[in-house]
């Protein structure tokens, strides 16, 4: 009970828990800062579809019914991917620093930017943890710092970085739950021999410590899914991958299971996946901290 208000048990439980993880996965051979190169173009095409577009819409009006003005504004945008939100940002007239570091989705965002007036998207290709911010004068240099489901938010310290760059604003998202996948859920058993177990997630470490430090802020979870069909082929792959992000070896042993069960369980070849979970939005206020709502 001491603990629950003890800002430093919090920080250290977040990185002890955020360190493992990422030793695991390394030593899985997950590396999370590249694994979305081989899904750039899928990805590219989904954020920029109808559906997609609606989506990032939904974000940005709950953004400005917050108060975020995007005309005229500055925004760090990290971990841009293919600028599924840098370019609606430009498109609202704001003034656009896009980290990525990923080549295909740099390739990509450079040219879902090219129509803009030069200078108003900057790519900066560089990992947002190596980057000096005072060196670079990015202290309380942006109006909005936008975190969209980036790994690099992964500790409290690394959550003070980024805050660092708001002059008026923070967004951060991330998992709120662990990410649920239909085909994970069933081979789990066979491969951990053991029940599926949901995890805890980073978001219940932010916005207690944010709370804790005494930050004014404004949280949604919602929860999102979706349902994809797949070969064989590419459901082996997709499950490979999920489990190794879960720290489970992607070791033959574990193919050779996933493909009998496969096998066995989707005869005609198509495997259908029901994914998603539930997906937390944080916009913290750093200026204006009272209670805000946009006048219709």
């Amino acid at each position: 009970m001491n603990d629950l208000f003890h800002t430093e048990a919090w920080e250290k439980a977040w990185k002890d828990e955020s360190d493992a993880r990422l030793l695991e996965m390394k030593r899985n051979g997950v590396d999370p800062t590249r694994s979305f190169d081989p899904k750039a173009r899928t990805f590219d095409e989904q954020s920029f579809s109808e559906e997609g577009r609606k989506r990032t819409r939904r974000i940005m009006d709950w953004l400005a019914g917050q108060g975020v003005r995007f005309d005229g504004s500055s925004i760090l945008d990290i971990g841009a991917a293919t600028g599924v939100f840098a370019v609606p940002f430009a498109e609202r007239g704001a003034r656009v620093t896009a980290i990525e570091t990923s080549p295909p989705q740099i390739e990509l965002l450079e040219r879902n930017v090219a129509g803009f007036p030069t200078g108003q998207v900057k790519i900066v290709p560089e990992p947002f943890e190596a980057i000096d911010v005072q060196a670079v004068g990015w202290i309380q240099a942006f109006d909005l710092v936008f975190a969209s489901m980036c790994p690099v938010i992964h500790n409290w310290e690394s959550v003070e970085k980024v805050l660092s760059c708001a002059r008026r604003f923070c967004y951060i998202s991330m998992p709120a739950s662990a990410a649920e996948h239909s085909l994970v859920h069933e081979v789990w058993p066979l491969v951990a021999d053991q029940p599926y177990q949901t995890k805890h997630t980073d978001m219940g470490y932010l916005q207690h410590l944010l709370y804790l430090k005494g930050y004014a802020y404004e949280a949604l979870i919602t929860r999102e899914t979706k349902t994809k069909e797949l070969s064989r082929e590419a459901a082996l792959q997709e499950a490979m991958t999920w489990l190794g992000h879960r720290r489970l070896p992607a070791d033959d042993r574990t193919r050779n299971i996933i493909t009998d069960y496969l096998e066995h369980a989707y005869p005609s070849g198509n495997v259908v996946v029901h994914e998603g979970g539930r997906f937390g939005k944080v916009l913290i206020r750093l200026q204006d901290q009272r209670m805000y709502a946009r006048e219709i």
